[in-house]
């Protein structure tokens, strides 16, 4: 009684306590309440590609221990999320003797029985009745029925779902091709890790030959530490003869001179004497145009520039 055509395959209902089924051809397949879980959803999401990235977690709570997978569909403004245990839908096609080759598709009673009205027998002691737009099982004598379930006037919808993971059932031919492919993979990273061992000794060695050769510390941070510190006096060395080849650059007029240079901490200080105020202007201007950061400093008898080194 749960069977009719639908173009071009029949229809059949798969519940795990109806009668087994003597069929040797394809078969579309909706399933019973008691094979999916289903949960009407509003979702801060629009679409359903970014629904279905969400459907663990929301399930997360609710199911027994197993592996599910999971899909969705959207009506309105409400999501209907699905998850489902393939081994379960597998191990029932088996025991109903459907085989899992002359299952061309696979939909859920929800989207393809929410039309009925009152309450439909499904098998010996359970019904299908539409609560708050969800399809749920009840016992039989619960409710008043209005007949057994039939098919005839279904059109399947297009929320089906195809079921890819009947590969549960893997043949020797392509456990042989998927070892072959993870023994290659093995060989494959063996060979690198050997490769790479043999280039971070080598690299090892040159270090050890480099650090006896220079006479060089022990440690990378020994080492790192004394080049920090030879770079600042480097750096140092270089600023002051910068800035020597720019005060021996200056065009001193008559009894204008160069006082005193000295260094205090890591200032260089330069004291003028005798200074016209033309004078004062160029050295400063020339300071600047060589990008040179310094700090004037003038009194009644002298022009002072500090530099920062």
């Amino acid at each position: 009684m749960f069977t009719t055509f639908n173009q071009k395959f029949k229809t059949i209902f798969l519940d795990p306590d109806a009668a087994a089924f003597e069929l040797d051809e394809q078969v579309n397949v909706i399933l019973s309440p008691s094979l999916y879980w289903v949960k009407k959803l509003s979702l801060p999401v629009k679409y359903v590609r970014d629904a279905k990235k969400l459907l663990p977690s929301i399930f997360e709570d609710s199911l027994p221990d197993g592996n599910y997978s999971y899909s969705v569909y959207k009506e309105g403004d409400d999501f209907f999320a699905f998850a489902y245990d393939d081994k379960v839908i597998l191990e029932t096609l088996q025991e109903k003797g459907i085989s899992s080759s002359n299952v061309a598709k696979v939909y859920f009673a929800q989207s393809e029985l929410s039309f009925i009205e009152g309450a439909v027998k499904i098998n010996e002691t359970q019904s299908i009745y539409l609560k708050d737009d969800i399809l749920i099982l009840l016992p039989c004598c619960w409710v008043e029925e209005s007949g057994d379930l039939s098919l005839e006037d279904v059109i399947l919808s297009k929320h089906n779902i195809t079921l890819a993971h009947f590969g549960h059932i893997v043949d020797t031919s392509s456990l042989y091709k998927i070892g072959s492919v993870i023994v290659a993979l093995i060989i494959l990273v063996g060979a690198e890790l050997f490769i790479t061992t043999q280039k971070l000794n080598e690299a090892e060695s040159l270090k050890e030959g480099l650090f006896k050769k220079y006479k060089l510390q022990d440690t990378m941070f020994q080492n790192e530490a004394i080049l920090k510190k030879y770079t600042a006096i480097h750096k140092k060395q270089i600023n002051i003869r910068k800035y020597s080849s720019v005060l021996l650059s200056l065009k001193l007029q008559g009894d204008e001179s160069i006082k005193e240079m000295n260094l205090k901490n890591k200032t260089f200080v330069v004291k003028f004497s005798k200074l016209s105020k033309r004078s004062e202007d160029l050295i400063t201007k020339k300071f600047k145009s060589q990008k040179i950061a310094f700090k004037p400093i003038k009194d009644d008898k002298s022009f002072t520039l500090e530099l920062a080194i």
